[in-house]
């Protein structure tokens, strides 16, 4: 990559998010009435359900928080998150202490889920919100949702289990992969000390549970010390999660200066996961992929959803900063151009979800449960600061 080439990355990164992808969400998402994001919109930003989603309430105030804090301090930026994080705050949280997952628009629960994905979020949120506002109950509130995702997901027997582990112990990548980010979010935020225990303790556990060098793959589920369940759940990985959590160890390495295990770690991932997921007919990431090449349980294994090409765009680019391999350059030029290609709708802006393997497009829809302003503007937003970290050592 030259330095010409990285101007040109850089900008598409930066014009699609403070071009495209903010307006979009600033012009249609925000609950003039209510507060917070209202966050199932239609292809052209009209709304499609007014139900809120509380975990896109915390990625949004993070976002928003994170833009303010790195990019500009913009006053309608931290507007967004406060509203955001000020309806989670006015209607997450159950009397039990453990938050909602999703609410009516004016904030009366309507589920409640065992997982505490919104705990994470809330956490991550806050935390980049009390950088922005110099807001200590912010930091504390981050704190003290970051230690009851801690508690519901590794105290034993604090979360009801998926299964019934008396007949087959398991345990799932997802929530040790989220610690990473939000510790480091903790830490770099509001100085959370306790946080770089975490981290470290969950790349730890990713590298000895979940990578299984024998089959050079991640699983997205195992057995206690690290085995392989011979089983359609235990066979089944998600390329996207675990380069997610790839490219957590990389930023892990950048942080402290370029740290060889850990980039070494981080790599490993990439690379076992781009042999196993990268589509070689059509491009892009698969969705779910078997570890043996066996067929896979689920109906939408081989979707092109937006999330794992917005996470690998971002592993890629990382690994060839911290490495300087020429394949990871080309990787990141495979990847980009897929996106890029296939996601963006010229005519109202924002970027599809859902394709088909072939790029065909299945959902016109902007956002619902489960999409959000999240993947896509974090990948365009990290991509920005790196490429801008990195331009001055490109050659003319």
């Amino acid at each position: 990559m030259n330095r010409l080439e990285g101007v040109a990355y850089l900008n598409t990164y930066r014009s699609g998010l403070l071009d495209n992808l903010v307006p979009f969400w600033l012009r249609h998402g925000l609950d003039e009435k209510h507060g917070g994001l209202l966050g199932s919109l239609d292809r052209d930003g009209s709304l499609l359900d007014t139900d809120k989603q509380l975990w896109q309430q915390g990625r949004f105030g993070w976002l928003m928080a994170t833009l303010y804090n790195t990019v500009e301090p913009k006053a309608e930026w931290l507007a967004a998150s406060d509203s955001a994080l000020r309806f989670l705050r006015d209607h997450g949280f159950d009397e039990d202490g453990k938050m909602f997952y999703l609410t009516t628009q004016d904030g009366k629960p309507l589920r409640k889920r065992r997982y505490v994905f919104t705990e994470g979020f809330c956490a991550l949120g806050h935390a980049a919100y009390a950088k922005a506002a110099q807001d200590d109950a912010a930091a504390a509130l981050a704190v003290k949702c970051f230690d009851s995702y801690l508690d519901y997901n590794f105290t034993p027997g604090k979360m009801d289990s998926k299964w019934i582990t008396e007949h087959r112990p398991m345990q799932g990548l997802g929530p040790w992969m989220i610690v990473i980010n939000v510790a480091q979010t903790l830490r770099d935020c509001i100085g959370h000390e306790p946080a770089q225990g975490w981290i470290d303790r969950a790349i730890e556990t990713i590298e000895k549970e979940f990578m299984l060098p024998e089959y050079e793959a991640v699983v997205e589920v195992s057995a206690p010390g690290g085995k392989l369940i011979d089983h359609f759940d235990g066979r089944t990985m998600t390329p996207g999660h675990a380069i997610e959590a790839a490219w957590f160890i990389l930023d892990e390495s950048r942080h402290r200066g370029g740290d060889a295990e850990l980039t070494r770690i981080g790599c490993t991932i990439l690379d076992w996961m781009w042999k196993h997921g990268w589509d070689k007919q059509y491009g892009g990431l698969l969705y779910f992929v078997d570890i043996e090449g066996k067929p896979v349980q689920e109906y939408w294994h081989d979707m092109k959803f937006w999330w794992p090409q917005a996470e690998l765009i971002i592993a890629t680019l990382l690994a060839w900063k911290m490495t300087g391999d020429a394949k990871y350059q080309e990787q990141h030029r495979l990847a980009h151009n897929y996106f890029h290609t296939n996601y963006p709708d010229p005519e109202y802006g924002e970027y599809y979800g859902y394709l088909h393997r072939d790029g065909r497009i299945s959902s016109h829809l902007k956002g619902n449960q489960f999409k959000g302003p999240f993947h896509i503007p974090r990948m365009q937003w990290y991509c920005m600061q790196l490429l801008e970290e990195m331009l001055p050592t490109l050659e003319q």
